[in-house]
């Protein structure tokens, strides 16, 4: 086992990523020819097929396959090694690997980016948009350092921590009978088409949640991608949605066509917090970016 080198299990991991040989290559800095090389070298060292070997497709075997997956965790744990060496020199430098929820990136991100580089110059975050179940995934696995979701989610192996609660709103066609009112109750709601983000999206099933109360039509023929597509279908009166108040703010509070109204008292909200990896090196850094995320919207 100790001819097993580090750099081809990454060559390996690469392959499985990308489904090529090439994109492989050039993700590993190495030419297509020396990548392949080295991985036929792996098989013959362990005596097994890993790769299937295509003109047009590439493949893992099931061996490859259960191989691939134990090599994400020795490269985590590798890279783990490294991280921690450099934490100890100064831990609030380096690379964040950060992921956020697509319902919260675009909007929390213009308000913290610029605090969070003037309070840690020194740390370079490095940003990604996930859907919570690949967020999951790919913290434990050791490809993200941090998570910025919403609660309460698994938490098998990681932490986790809140930091700010957000109100619901409620986005009407500018011209709809309740457009005129102050607040809404969502008993108010009662009968109207409901635009909703497709399966996958937490805030989905927060929204459904939200107006399990009263009697709202889901639109079945159509799921948003985002929350910028379901305004603007808004917008044409094709119904009405929830959104959280981050997204109806700063750039986003004027929308042509929506009206954006608050709910009532008791006001539904969601709690949004971060996760990470209870064996992460990261933790100073993580704590960091946490208390300046809470220190802005807390």
């Amino acid at each position: 086992m100790a001819d097993i080198k580090l750099k081809d299990l990454r060559y390996l991991v690469a392959v499985a990523d990308t489904r090529h040989f090439g994109r492989a290559a050039e993700r590993c800095f190495v030419s297509q020819p020396t990548l392949s090389a080295q991985l036929k070298k792996l098989e013959q060292y362990l005596g097994v097929q890993l790769i299937e070997r295509q003109p047009n497709n590439v493949a893992l075997t099931e061996a490859g396959e259960q191989i691939v997956a134990r090599a994400r965790h020795i490269l985590a744990a590798c890279d783990e090694v490294t991280t921690l060496a450099r934490a100890q020199r100064d831990p609030l430098a380096g690379r964040l690997r950060v992921a956020l929820l697509p319902t919260i990136g675009p909007y929390l991100l213009p308000l913290v980016a610029q605090p969070i580089h003037r309070a840690l110059p020194h740390l370079e975050l490095h940003l990604h948009e996930y859907q919570t179940e690949p967020m999951l995934a790919k913290l434990k696995s050791g490809e993200l350092d941090i998570g910025i979701l919403a609660l309460p989610v698994d938490l098998e192996g990681l932490e986790a921590r809140e930091l700010y609660v957000e109100p619901f709103t409620v986005a009407l066609p500018a011209q709809h009978r309740l457009a005129k009112r102050e607040r809404l109750h969502v008993d108010d709601l009662e009968g109207e088409t409901l635009l909703l983000l497709e399966e996958g999206h937490c805030l989905r099933d927060q929204a459904l949640a939200v107006c399990s109360r009263a009697s709202l039509g889901e639109r079945q023929d159509f799921r948003a991608t985002s929350l910028e597509t379901l305004r603007q279908m808004v917008a044409t009166g094709a119904g009405i949605t929830l959104l959280p108040q981050l997204a109806t703010q700063g750039a986003y509070g004027n929308a042509r066509g929506v009206t954006v109204l608050p709910f009532a008292r008791p006001v539904p909200t969601r709690q949004l917090g971060a996760i990470w990896r209870k064996s992460t090196a990261r933790r100073p850094a993580i704590e960091a970016v946490c208390d300046l995320i809470t220190k802005r919207l807390g």
